[in-house]
């Protein structure tokens, strides 16, 4: 029986309703992602795809209401009248998405995912394939397909047939059903669906190319074909690795946000979700910081995943070869320069926080711990069992000869405080870093000794002055610039680079002057004191470092407290274990944009500090699953 003998009801948008929902937001931690590698879409606990850009990451928002409010559109397909959420979940080991509602007598399942590759391959197009499907009774369903493109929330041109056509050259959309359901853009459809009878849409985009008819039973095909391969590519995780579960699900998020054809992390795939509600604290994260992406390639090779290195290596030689050695805060996902910050003006931000930007400025930076985070991620690989390229090797020699000689100066930091520079001493550092693992990679690569003595003066040098000037002797604490009596938690790192010995006062002083200081109440912390970066309003606990905490407890032998932290974080995560970039401390509520890679990565490097300084047992069974993952 086909859909249309099921009466849709088309309505007019109640465009007055739609504001009042806009004005009580979704909460960022109900949305779930879908992806291909290329782009991503969030989806809300209620059914509605409010953010998908196209043809990448960075692209225009094809539905954007996440920022832009109802005129910059959305999908929606989820129950019409009342429902209750029983559950929602990702398949075990996968990225297909699973939400089910009680409706009435009978229950709602919407199943959907992006189709990343097929048989190893990307597929020559993006695909979102969602599935309705009722159980027990009929349920009366809710479907509203409404693509706009770009700041003036451009309607499609409409081209009618088999599938319903989007057009606005050169991006293009399709939308096919089955059974075959009459879609309009920007109309509201209700209709019953009944045990037995699902709908599925899939929807094709393209970019400068002609689209390709995706048949929706295909589509549905090759959902469980994908899958399979993601269940592959998970079985070569680590086993022994605590909290496996939570560890897996950061991983699925970290390989959906690397743009597959190049190899690029990219930072978050939204730009303006607030960092202080209702303020101005809006970027746009679309892009590659080569620092948070060489985290994440230490997470990936540390979990026994290799490829993801590989392929970052690539795109650092490729992105970087214009500039080297200079090391851009940031790139585009094809390397290439970020775009000028500019504002949308017509885009009211979520929960009414602007400006929307798109660009960042931060591009321009000069930010010296970039350096020591690539270096480090290439001894990492080396330390792997690999050798580095010559040519990737000669990049990291120019690279490191780079900071050899701009080490004293001032940079910006890794905050990005749009502020003039400074003596941060978590960029000095991560100046160490980046000598110290230059020449551990020299160990097994050719140097010079004339390179190698040059390396080994300036490591010493900036190890004496940091121990001189960035150390406070009445505050037993590393401190955030030089002289400064202000804790930074960037400072968390110091266990993990060898600067001091491991018992070193100097390390569990530090440590305990972050917690102490930028608490912002069990586990959470603040990365630097709240109100001193130059920006009217305020921001939340900063995620990323409170696992960094983890780590530098479980590297200082405090295993019982950095078990116990970790236990309290994993807390926080969404219910589908998915993190922003930070919290309210006081309400919970995720900031920032959505799902962090650096969160996940430093998840993921916690846990992994945990099995190798054996905060926890590492048996599987001694770490059973938790309810709200998978």
């Amino acid at each position: 029986m086909s859909v249309n003998h099921l009466a849709p009801v088309p309505h007019q948008l109640d465009r007055t309703a739609s504001f009042r929902a806009q004005e009580r937001p979704t909460p960022i931690a109900d949305y779930g992602i879908l992806g291909d590698t290329r782009t991503a879409a969030l989806v809300s606990a209620g059914g509605s795809v409010d953010w998908l850009c196209a043809p990448a990451f960075d692209g225009e928002p094809l539905f954007g209401a996440l920022v832009g409010g109802p005129e910059a559109g959305r999908f929606l397909a989820g129950p019409a009248g009342p429902a209750t959420l029983v559950s929602r979940k990702y398949r075990e080991n996968t990225v297909t998405l699973e939400t089910v509602w009680a409706a009435g007598k009978g229950r709602l399942i919407l199943t959907e995912a992006m189709i990343a590759e097929v048989a190893g391959e990307l597929l020559p197009t993006t695909v979102l394939v969602r599935r309705l499907a009722a159980e027990g009774s009929p349920v009366r369903v809710a479907v509203l397909f409404d693509p706009r493109v770009g700041e003036q929330h451009r309607r499609p041109r409409i081209r009618g047939g088999r599938d319903v056509v989007c057009d606005w050259g050169p991006l293009a959309a399709s939308l096919a059903t089955s059974p075959h359901l009459d879609v309009v853009p920007g109309q509201l459809l209700t209709f019953d669906i009944a045990p037995g009878e699902p709908l599925t849409f899939a929807l094709a985009l393209a970019f400068g190319e002609p689209l390709i008819h995706v048949d929706p039973a295909a589509a549905w095909d090759l959902v469980g074909r994908d899958e399979a391969s993601w269940r592959a590519w998970t079985e070569e995780i680590d086993s022994a690795i605590p909290y496996r579960q939570e560890v897996v699900r950061s991983l699925l998020t970290l390989r959906l946000l690397t743009y597959s054809p190049s190899g690029a992390p990219v930072a978050a795939p939204t730009t303006s979700l607030p960092e202080d509600p209702g303020g101005i604290r809006n970027w746009d994260y679309r892009y590659a910081w080569p620092r948070d992406a060489s985290i994440g390639v230490g997470a990936f090779l540390r979990a026994g995943k290799t490829q993801e290195a590989e392929n970052f290596l690539g795109w650092l030689l490729h992105a970087s070869r214009l500039q080297r050695p200079h090391l851009p805060a940031l790139l585009t996902l094809t390397g290439g320069q970020v775009p000028k910050e500019r504002q949308l003006s017509r885009w009211p931000g979520y929960a009414g926080s602007s400006p929307v930007r798109t660009g960042n400025l931060a591009a321009s930076q000069h930010q010296l711990d970039g350096y020591g985070w690539v270096i480090d991620a290439a001894w990492a690989f080396v330390e792997s069992g690999r050798r580095l390229t010559s040519e990737t090797w000669r990049a990291m020699r120019g690279f490191a000869d780079l900071v050899a000689a701009v080490w004293e100066k001032p940079d910006a930091g890794i905050w990005e405080i749009r502020g003039d520079p400074a003596q941060h001493v978590h960029s000095k550092v991560m100046a160490w870093l980046a000598l110290d693992r230059a020449l551990r990679i020299a160990a097994t690569h050719r140097l010079s000794t004339r390179r190698r003595l040059r390396w080994e003066t300036e490591r010493a040098r900036i190890a004496a002055e940091l121990r001189t000037n960035g150390y406070n002797e009445a505050m037993n604490s590393y401190t955030r610039t030089y002289g400064s009596e202000d804790i930074d938690a960037a400072l968390l790192v110091l266990p993990l680079t060898g600067l001091e010995e491991p018992g070193s006062p100097r390390l569990t002083g530090t440590i305990d002057a972050i917690r102490r200081e930028l608490s912002a109440g069990f586990p959470l912390l603040y990365r630097y004191p709240p109100g001193q970066d130059g920006l009217p309003g305020t921001e939340g606990a900063f995620l990323p470092c409170s696992f960094w905490l983890v780590q530098g407890l479980a590297n200082t032998s405090r295993h019982d407290e950095a078990s116990a932290l970790f236990e309290a974080l994993l807390e926080k995560g969404s219910p589908l274990g998915l993190f922003s970039e930070e919290m309210d401390p006081s309400s919970g509520m995720f900031l920032g944009n959505f799902p962090q890679a650096l969160t996940h990565s430093a998840l993921v490097q916690a846990a992994l500090a945990l099995r190798d300084n054996q905060a926890v047992p590492t048996s599987s069974e001694q770490h059973p699953p938790r309810n709200k993952e998978q």
